[in-house]
C-alpha cells in the first residue's frame, strides 16, 4: 500500500479510457474508489478489475448532463463517506462540426458534460473535500492550446473548465486544497476512435498517449508533498518513430 491508503477517491468517466485507467491505479495504491459513470454495466466491468488489488470500490450510475443526478450522486457519497481525498473529473463529450453547420443543442450537452457538470459536482463535493485537505483534479484538453477548425464548440468548453479549475484553485488554496489541470493530446480510447473515423483518418493508438501513462502522471503529481502544487500539466504523444 501507498500514500493512498484511508483516502477516498471520486472518479467521472471511470468506465473507460483515462477514467479506468485513473480509477484502476488508486486502487493498486491503496485507496477506496468511486467510480461515476452513466453505463452500470461497464461501470461494474472496471469494479470487478479493480476488487482484484483495492481494498473497497464503489459504482454510482449518473449522468453529469442532468442536475438531479449529480445531486443523488452526492446524497449517496454523503450516506457512504464522512468525507472525501480525491475528486478527479475525467467524463467528457466531443462533437465536431464547422461552426456554420453545427447543431446549437450538441453544444449545450458538451455545455452541460464538460462544464456545469464538473461546477455542480465539485459544488456539491467541496465541504467533503475541504473536511481532508483534498485534491481536485480536471482532465482537459490541448485544444486550449489551439483551437483547429471543426471543434470550436468543444474547445470553448474546455477554456471554460480551465477558467473554473483557475478560479477555484486561488479559492480553495487557503483551505489547504490543491487542484490540477492536465491537458492531453490525442489519447488512445474509444473517443479519440470515434473522432478519427469522422475525419476519416487510419486510428493508429499506439501512437497516441496512452491511459496508463497518463494516470501514471496523475498519481505522481497528486503524491507530491504538500510543500508543492503541480497546477499545470501539458501532455502529448511522442514523435512518431521514422
Amino acid at each position: 500500500m501507498s500514500g493512498f491508503t484511508d483516502q477516498v477517491a471520486v472518479i467521472t468517466g471511470a468506465s473507460s479510457g483515462v477514467g479506468k485507467a485513473i480509477a484502476l491505479r488508486l486502487a493498486s495504491e491503496g485507496a477506496t474508489v468511486c467510480l461515476v459513470g452513466r453505463n452500470r454495466e461497464r461501470l461494474e466491468a472496471v469494479a470487478d478489475s479493480a476488487r482484484a488489488t483495492g481494498p473497497r470500490v464503489l459504482t454510482y450510475q449518473t449522468d453529469l448532463a442532468a442536475d438531479e443526478s449529480i445531486r443523488n450522486l452526492r446524497a449517496s457519497l454523503e450516506g457512504d463517506f464522512e468525507s472525501i481525498d480525491l475528486l478527479i473529473h475525467s467524463a467528457g463529450v466531443i462533437s465536431l462540426g464547422q461552426i456554420e453547420s453545427a447543431q446549437v443543442e450538441d453544444f449545450d450537452r458538451q455545455y452541460r458534460v464538460n462544464v456545469r457538470g464538473p461546477y455542480l459536482l465539485t459544488q456539491c463535493l467541496l465541504p467533503m473535500l475541504k473536511a481532508r485537505r483534498g485534491q481536485i483534479v480536471f482532465i482537459n484538453s490541448s485544444v486550449v492550446l489551439q483551437a483547429k477548425a471543426n471543434v470550436s464548440q468543444y474547445a470553448a468548453t474546455k477554456h471554460a473548465l480551465k477558467a473554473v479549475a483557475d478560479s477555484l484553485r486561488q479559492e480553495v488554496n487557503p483551505y489547504g486544497l490543491r487542484v490540477l489541470s492536465l491537458f492531453l493530446g490525442r489519447t488512445a480510447s474509444a473517443m479519440q476512435a470515434a473522432i478519427h473515423q469522422l475525419e476519416e483518418r487510419t486510428y493508429q493508438p499506439e501512437f497516441l498517449l496512452q491511459p496508463d501513462d497518463v494516470a501514471t502522471i496523475i498519481v505522481n503529481a497528486l503524491s507530491l508533498p504538500r510543500t508543492a502544487e503541480v497546477t499545470d500539466i501539458h501532455i502529448r504523444p511522442a514523435i512518431k518513430p521514422d
